[in-house]
């Protein structure tokens, strides 16, 4: 009896990690979300301490030799079709594709999704300390850079005038939590599939990176300082490891099972 139960016992595959549950999740999702937005917004003020460190994010930065953010914006300007697209891109892809990402991740690999979410809520949380500490006004406000704000004179733009938008700190350059989310983004889905395209996902975070910079919203420099804080996040907060189950499904991959012992009756 023995020897027929056990090798359907060694041919079970591991389990499928159950979800987390649905409203619960919705609620931190929300959440999480809502603190990024009320966040940033507890930071205002601090207005001449955000052009004195603007002022010193750009000579640093031209002091270390980083490219100079107006040879991404020059491309972008060569005509009003790119930069329209730049603005839009800058707008609308940002929450969307997080959202997506997470969505996605909670139906089709609810241990990848723990793990994303929880590096996240850290980053977005670690980054919301720095606009109290280091306030910081975007490249697009600086004067004498010869950069412009692409927003304000292409369309569409997200802000409006500083004094009187209460929807975001505009103070809040550093850290690029656009970079910042769009890099976790390629990360999480490298990390959670096994087609061989999958490094394709690159080109999110490295297209965000040129739109923020180009539209003269960030700095080279926030986005170095948002990938410093995801490696420390994901340090910290390792992803699950793959099954032989989750690793074959749907990649046409064999799934590996115990060996049978031999003698044992299939």
């Amino acid at each position: 009896m023995n020897a027929r139960t056990e090798p359907a016992e060694a041919e079970t595959a591991p389990a499928t990690p159950a979800r987390p549950p649905l409203i619960r999740e919705f609620l931190l999702v929300a959440g999480l979300f809502l603190v990024y937005k009320l966040g940033r917004q507890l930071a205002t003020g601090h207005t001449g301490d955000a052009f004195r460190n603007a002022r010193r994010v750009w000579d640093l930065e031209r002091a270390v030799r980083l490219p100079h953010e107006n040879a991404v914006q020059s491309a972008l300007l060569h005509g009003d079709t790119l930069v329209h697209l730049a603005n839009t891109y800058y707008a609308t892809v940002h929450f969307p594709a997080t959202l997506a990402f997470l969505v996605w991740l909670y139906v089709r690999r609810p241990a990848h999704y723990v793990w994303a979410r929880r590096v996240l809520a850290v980053v977005t949380t670690a980054a919301l300390v720095l606009p109290f500490t280091f306030p910081l006004a975007p490249p697009r406000m600086l004067t004498g850079t010869g950069l412009v704000d692409t927003g304000r004179v292409y369309g569409p733009s997200v802000y409006g005038p500083p004094s009187s938008d209460h929807l975001s700190n505009q103070f809040a350059a550093m850290p690029s939590l656009h970079f910042g989310w769009a890099l976790m983004l390629a990360i999480g889905l490298i990390a959670a599939t096994k087609s061989r395209l999958r490094w394709l996902w690159l080109l999110h975070p490295l297209i965000t990176l040129l739109v923020i910079v180009g539209t003269a919203n960030h700095y080279w420099l926030d986005a170095l300082v948002a990938t410093a804080m995801l490696g420390l996040a994901l340090a910290a907060i390792h992803p699950p490891r793959r099954t032989a189950t989750t690793a074959g499904r749907g990649t046409g991959v064999p799934v590996a099972r115990e060996p049978v012992p031999a003698g044992a009756v299939r």
